[in-house]
């Protein structure tokens, strides 16, 4: 005779939850994290409870003296527990941008009240990410703002937070199951790509013999649409662009490779040969410099970087130089409204799957009204 199969017995926390409790503590807890007060309509929404289910609740929370009735009708809690705690996960050195991601958000959490957990994760140890990842779920946290540019170890510490159960923002690159901040690439890549076409408009009379991009194979998402975008621009002002005239070169987002790359490939093209030149990010666009400068190809070639670092910004203010833009992302910005678009996640409130920073050309005419003196 068959044994009978029986269900596999519950996790006792799982067993004896009382399911009424829950939701009164999930609008308690609502309530505590919130940055305004909230409606009793805004509630039910945001923790999917019935509307009449939750005016009881608030109504015993209101006599036990936990939250209050405003005359507006909104609800607050008289005291909070404890502050928000939000993990950031970085390479918090290595450019200036991570630089200024790091130190806007430390300044932005410190404004707001809200508990700031910082783990470097360092891209010389990869095998640490987990180990990281781990680190910010034993320690709780309300949600986690990664910054991975390398993506592989993004994409490992997504799947545990996801795991967890542990909301997360990724910035700058994409991740499953995260809210997007950062640059709408195609639209960066657009801008880069119209300046590019202006100035051969205007100089060259839209006549070019090569276009050269300089990618970088550390950072695959973010590279086709950023130079789908170049081209998309130099053909809205130029015309379309011929397949055969793009070179694509790996300048590895660092400066030294970048330059090792261009200095190889023009010593393949002729001189007075005209190049138009879209770079990944300021420290390629350096380094492209640096080669176009050592082999004195200077008034043939014009490059456009990307993030208006401070290296790249006194490029700027020097008039002879082929460097003549960069696309800015405002790091030194993020901050705050990472840490808005944390709390409103945490609040339950509607958030799109993706926002985007803004970008804005830097060039020798506006450099000093958004960076004066820096």
């Amino acid at each position: 005779m068959p044994k009978k199969e029986t269900a596999p017995a519950s996790p006792p926390a799982e067993r004896y939850r009382v399911g009424t409790l829950e939701k009164a503590l999930s609008v308690l807890e609502l309530l505590e994290r919130g940055a305004r007060p909230l409606s009793i309509q805004e509630i039910a929404k945001a923790t999917s409870i019935q509307r009449a289910a939750v005016f009881r609740m608030l109504c015993t929370f209101q006599r036990r003296g936990y939250v209050e009735r405003l005359e507006t009708k909104k609800y607050r809690c008289t005291s909070r527990r404890r502050h928000i705690q939000i993990g950031f996960c970085a390479p918090l050195t290595g450019s200036p941008f991570r630089v200024d991601i790091a130190a806007s958000i430390r300044a932005a959490a410190a404004q707001a009240n809200v508990d700031l957990l910082v783990i470097d994760n360092n891209e010389d140890e990869p095998d640490a990410s987990l180990k990281n990842a781990h680190l910010l779920i034993d320690a709780h946290v309300d949600l986690v703002i990664m910054f991975q540019p390398n993506e592989w170890i993004g994409h490992t510490m997504a799947d545990c937070f996801l795991h967890a159960g542990v909301p997360f923002v990724t910035v700058e690159i994409p991740l499953p199951g995260g809210v997007y901040f950062g640059a709408n690439n195609y639209r960066a890549g657009l801008l880069a790509g119209q300046v590019l076409g202006r100035f051969a408009d205007r100089n060259w009379r839209g006549r070019y013999d090569g276009v050269v991009l300089v990618e970088s194979s550390l950072a695959s998402t973010t590279v086709p649409a950023r130079l789908a975008g170049v081209l998309v621009g130099l053909g809205e002002t130029l015309g379309p662009v011929d397949e055969s005239r793009v070179t694509h070169l790996d300048g590895r987002s660092h400066r030294e490779a970048s330059r090792a790359a261009m200095a190889a490939f023009l010593s393949r093209w002729p001189k007075g040969a005209r190049l138009l030149i879209a770079c990944f990010n300021d420290p390629a666009a350096i380094g492209t410099l640096d080669a176009v400068r050592a082999a004195g190809r200077e008034k043939d070639v014009v490059i456009v970087g990307q993030n208006a670092t401070q290296e790249s910004r006194e490029e700027l203010r020097n008039p002879r130089s082929r460097f003549i833009a960069s696309i800015a992302y405002f790091p030194e910005r993020y901050g705050g409204r990472l840490i808005r678009l944390a709390t409103s996640i945490l609040n339950r409130e509607p958030v799109p799957p993706a926002v985007y920073t803004e970008h804005l050309v830097i060039d020798s005419r506006n450099v000093e009204e958004f960076y004066g003196g820096k």
